[in-house]
């Protein structure tokens, strides 16, 4: 195993990876910027080091770092760059080990038009759309009008709901595809974009994959993503509610043969639509999900912690026949934000009472007199709750959000406490447009 890591990243996740390298026996370097000092995954780490004024997008002040403390190796956590090709590329170059796929996987399967072509020679169906990339209004239009309205533009290379436009008439088909576009330009510097029929109603489904560098692939199940907001996910569930189990099972299936046959390593997760008994294959995230813990609590397989034991080169610990669900497991996300307007509440925590009891686990870095910096992603923890059931797991999830304490700051916990009371969400299957469609949340 690895002696040292440097964790490119910060907040819950940064945690997460800090606490599997110390069961592991790792030490750890946690970087930070000079307007982020107060983390406090950095009173854990080994070494600290800061890396910028304020920005974590610094491939190769991330690798000098590594290369100055001693590490063999880099964990990019998500986000930031978690599916950046060249960061992944300049750390293998450095003699490091980049902890998460390959350079060229994450390139290929980064271009959302390669990926469906890739995930369509393994046998998984497509959303009807274009059929490659598109780079421009010209190719666009015909494309547009023979795929039918409504419609979805999306950027090849986009990431975080940015750079996707759903069109609902021809008329609105120019702004829109260039509005998409332009995002994707400032996002990635890539302007391609690929077009899809808009499905409604349709659910979010994903199946977490692991591949070591034998060969070697496996799935941990399944996770339902359907609650989102401008296609952002505010809570996940595992395994998926409401759905035949042969036609999960080969979902399953054929997610592990994209892996085995991508020779994938790591972690990484396949997202499909779900509409009338049919999956359809939208991308491939090559990195842990933020919504890693639901598989963690229903499988038992520690997902940071198989991330590490792949990247130094050993086989995956678990044969896919030692992979049992067990029981229902539910996340939502903790936001500081406004839970009516969803605008940002940085500012300072006075209180704060994490929720406890059976089944119940809090993935945060925040506490009280920590101050939620106005600089970064809005997500300051996880809440994760498992049950023997999914009623039972609601229930706990329930208690537990009555239970936890955020002052001095708003969240979206009073959003999340109405959503879990929500008939329609309680009986399972909502769609992704159920919040903005049927709750108004727009």
């Amino acid at each position: 195993m690895f002696d040292k890591i440097l964790i490119a990243n910060r907040g819950e996740i940064a945690l997460r990876i800090l606490r599997a390298c110390r069961e592991l026996g790792v030490q750890t370097v946690a970087v930070y910027t000079k307007v982020d000092t107060d983390l406090l995954h950095l009173r854990f780490a080994d070494e600290i080091v800061c890396i910028s004024e304020k920005s974590y997008l610094d491939a190769n002040s991330m690798v000098v770092a590594a290369k100055n403390h001693g590490c063999e190796a880099i964990h990019p956590g998500y986000g930031f760059l978690a599916e950046n090709a060249d960061f992944a590329e300049l750390t293998e170059a450095a003699g490091l080990s980049f902890i998460g796929p390959d350079a060229g996987t994450i390139s290929s399967m980064g271009d959302k038009s390669n990926a469906r072509v890739t995930a369509m020679t393994f046998g998984l169906k497509l959303v009807p759309g274009s059929n490659g990339a598109v780079e421009n209004l010209a190719e666009a239009i015909p494309i547009a009008d023979e795929v039918g309205y409504p419609l979805v533009v999306k950027a090849a290379r986009g990431g975080g709901g940015r750079g996707i436009r759903m069109i609902m008439k021809n008329s609105e088909f120019e702004k829109a595809f260039t509005d998409a576009q332009a995002e994707s330009l400032a996002l990635s510097s890539n302007g391609e974009m690929y077009i899809e029929k808009f499905l409604d109603p349709v659910r979010h489904i994903e199946v977490q994959v692991m591949g070591d560098s034998a060969g070697n692939a496996i799935h941990l199940g399944s996770r339902e993503c359907s609650l989102q907001r401008k296609h952002q996910k505010i809570m996940e569930e595992a395994p998926a509610v409401n759905i035949p189990e042969d036609d999960l099972q080969t979902l399953l299936d054929l997610s592990v043969k994209m892996a085995e046959g991508l020779g994938y390593r790591n972690a990484g997760t396949l997202e499909f639509l779900y509409q009338e008994g049919e999956f359809y294959f939208i991308e491939m995230n090559t990195r842990i999900q933020v919504e890693h813990p639901v598989t963690e609590l229903v499988t038992g397989v520690d997902i940071v912690k198989e991330q590490l034991r792949i990247a130094n080169g050993d086989v995956l610990t678990y044969k896919q026949e030692d992979i049992q669900i067990r029981g229902h497991a539910i996340e939502c996300r903790i936001n500081a934000e406004d839970p009516e307007t969803f605008m940002p509440s940085p500012g300072t925590i006075e209180h704060y009472h994490p929720p406890g009891g059976p089944g119940v686990r809090v993935d945060t870095h925040v506490y009280q007199g920590y101050k939620v910096p106005p600089h970064y992603d809005s997500l300051i923890g996880k809440l994760i709750v498992h049950g023997e059931n999914r009623d039972l797991a609601l229930r706990r999830m329930s208690i537990a959000l009555s239970e936890i304490v955020i002052d001095g700051i708003k969240t979206n916990i009073p959003l999340h406490q109405k959503l879990v009371t929500n008939a329609a969400f309680m009986a399972g299957g909502t769609d992704i447009h159920y919040l903005e469609d049927e709750l108004g949340l727009k």
